[in-house]
């Protein structure tokens, strides 16, 4: 999973605030498929009806679950939140009894009489919280949209399950309007049209629960565009419900990115399809609000909002997405038996986040660099950025134990560390890696062992992965694992740059207009609900020029009032600000009105840059050059 960081970092400034291996028994239940169905002709309030077909049970008492929490979200979500009217029949259409034993279980008694449960599911995207990454609603990738264009069928917000039934076969119905455009990463395997022409029901079949949960769905007023990426066929559907944005557009992005990403990995096992999912967040007030991705095996889903001009729609397309397709090492070729046998309602967690996300993230700024894609000062910049945002968070804490207890605090509050310390982990593990081989080893070619010897069916043992990982490499980094990530060292990383004759020094950065180098320019006022600029802000070059002073609060952006309530919106446009581009911005100071009308100029700021030392050794530009380009 990918949380964009603007909309991490805003809603962090302006909103208050054992490992078991699982096993799952059938001898309560028949191995009849489970036969669900979703009628997306027949919503009712933006409630789409869902009816479950269980086959014949042989105990008195069932349980059915939607999941509580769902992989790769490392959050609560509680998907029974969103149904409403739930209702179990026997074979002669009589209601049974039904229990709501929790916010997502539903205990139904006499289940041997038990013929269906009929459901409705509200969607999540309507009710997010600013921000969208709080604890009331999914992150929006893991979330659900039903509209009259467009539904977001991330079918674990859709369809349950029963816990003797998880390894049963599903059969899975989806009825819509006949003129919508449908993808799916599950193979369709059956089309029936409607009498009338209207509608048309596509049936799919998935081996297991998980196969629900791992294979997410489009459809709507899509615009869809495939291409071929070595022997991946890639399918990239885009959701734009102004038509800003179109597939065929974003297809020379995507496609560059994805040619790029399989030439870095090399000879990685993957799969013949792979599906990109992007909605589109228009400015509504039922518009998602959590930007970022979530990973499936064969398929991601992407929301970013519309807004974004080209330029920055590229950008997080190549952050995002790529993040997301480096998936397919690990967790998903490699992971420990707590992702492999995940609890959907009570689940443990792997100790090694570092792994799953950090050394994901690495990857998906490394190959940018290894590929050509962005030259050698940009992939400085994005790792001096996500030093500064390590800094921010408690360097101190155990990596593994935050990871163990993700769920809970002070661990919680930390989780977004993983994109930024966990990267940097995975920067000093292949800096050691390619110092103790002569350049030989990275890793990238730790993973890809990794992956050889468990791959995607084999769990490994939480407990023993680090001394394994230590006797595939070098005592040195077991070390640097003990130290730094089971431990509460903080890492040096100036120790790792001189190593690649490279060292930190004070420079004129470019900045946006929110942020000094990363640091928020803004001080919100909870009492008034106002925002004003901080002393910060004497250190922008563009607020600066135009005369903007510490403490004077923003009354209007380009017409937009701003407050702490519409904060995320109204500066996530700001974020977005290019040079050249016409504002007008209305301040308060002191009770008297100030305008900046003018045109965008590009923004400095002081802050830090990695140098190439002058007399660095030839071993030194060496170890760069296999660190920066394998």
């Amino acid at each position: 999973m990918k949380k964009q960081t603007l909309a991490l970092a805003i809603t962090g400034l302006f909103l208050v605030g054992c490992n078991s291996t699982k096993k799952v028994s059938n001898d309560l239940a028949t191995k009849n498929s489970i036969v669900s169905a979703i009628d997306l002709t027949q919503v009712v309030n933006d409630k789409a009806p869902v009816t479950i077909n269980p086959g014949r049970f042989t105990i008195e008492t069932v349980t059915y679950r939607l999941p509580r929490v769902v992989q790769g979200t490392y959050s609560v979500s509680d998907f029974g939140k969103y149904v409403d009217d739930f209702k179990a029949f026997d074979y002669k259409g009589n209601e049974l009894a039904v229990k709501k034993a929790d916010v997502n279980s539903w205990t139904i008694s006499d289940a041997t009489n038990l013929d269906k449960i009929m459901y409705y599911v509200n969607d999540t995207f309507d009710i997010e919280v600013a921000g969208g990454i709080g604890k009331d609603t999914p992150f929006s990738p893991s979330g659900t949209n039903i509209e009259s264009t467009n539904y977001v069928l991330n079918l674990h917000g859709f369809i349950g399950y029963f816990d003797s039934l998880k390894t049963n076969q599903y059969k899975l119905n989806i009825t819509a309007p006949a003129s919508f455009v449908r993808t799916s990463a599950l193979q369709e395997t059956a089309k029936t049209t409607s009498k009338d022409k209207k509608s048309i029901t596509s049936s799919y079949v998935a081996p297991r629960y998980f196969d629900i949960t791992d294979n997410p769905m489009f459809y709507g007023e899509l615009d869809v565009e495939e291409f071929q990426v070595g022997d991946i066929k890639i399918v990239l559907s885009v959701y734009s419900p102004n038509k800003v944005h179109s597939a065929a557009k974003l297809k020379t992005v995507v496609e560059k990115m994805m040619q790029a990403q399989k030439t870095f990995l090399g000879a990685v096992n993957s799969t013949p399809r792979y599906d990109i999912y992007l909605y589109l967040a228009g400015q509504n007030e039922g518009a998602p609000k959590g930007f970022g991705a979530l990973e499936h095996h064969t398929s991601t889903v992407v929301v970013l909002p519309e807004a974004m001009p080209d330029e920055a729609i590229a950008s997080a397309m190549t952050d995002v997405v790529s993040h997301e397709f480096f998936h397919i090492v690990t967790p998903l070729s490699v992971h420990s038996e707590d992702v492999h046998y995940f609890d959907y309602d009570k689940p443990t967690f792997s100790k090694h986040l570092w792994m799953y996300e950090g050394v994901t993230e690495y990857f998906a700024t490394l190959f940018q660099v290894d590929q050509g894609l962005v030259e050698a000062d940009a992939f400085y910049t994005k790792v001096l950025s996500k030093i500064n945002a390590a800094s921010a968070m408690n360097d101190a804490m155990s990596f593994t134990k935050m990871s163990e207890n993700v769920l809970e605090e002070p661990y919680a509050s930390q989780y977004t560390n993983v994109y930024n310390k966990g990267a940097l982990i995975g920067m000093c593990i292949d800096i050691i890696l390619r110092e103790e081989s002569n350049g030989q080893r990275g890793i990238l070619s730790l993973m890809k062992e990794l992956s050889n010897k468990y791959g995607k069916n084999k769990p490994f043992e939480d407990d023993k992965i680090i001394d394994e990982i230590t006797a595939m490499t070098y005592p040195s980094i077991g070390a640097f694992l003990q130290k730094h990530v089971v431990g509460d060292t903080p890492i040096n990383y100036d120790d790792f740059f001189k190593k690649t004759g490279l060292e930190i020094a004070e420079a004129k950065v470019k900045t946006n207009y929110i942020q000094n180098d990363g640091a928020f320019i803004f001080l919100p006022n909870q009492a008034t609900g106002e925002i004003a600029f901080s002393e910060a802000v004497k250190a922008n070059s563009f607020w600066a020029e135009n005369g903007v002073q510490p403490g004077d609060i923003i009354k209007t952006i380009d017409g937009s009032p701003l407050t702490l309530a519409n904060a995320q919106d109204v500066l996530s446009k700001v974020f977005m600000w290019q040079p050249g581009q016409d504002v007008d911005v209305r301040l308060n100071r002191a009770g008297q009105e100030v305008t900046v009308k003018t045109k965008l100029t590009q923004s400095y700021t002081k802050g830090q840059s990695l140098k190439e030392i002058v007399n660095a050794t030839t071993a030194q530009k060496e170890l760069r050059k296999a660190w920066m380009k394998g």
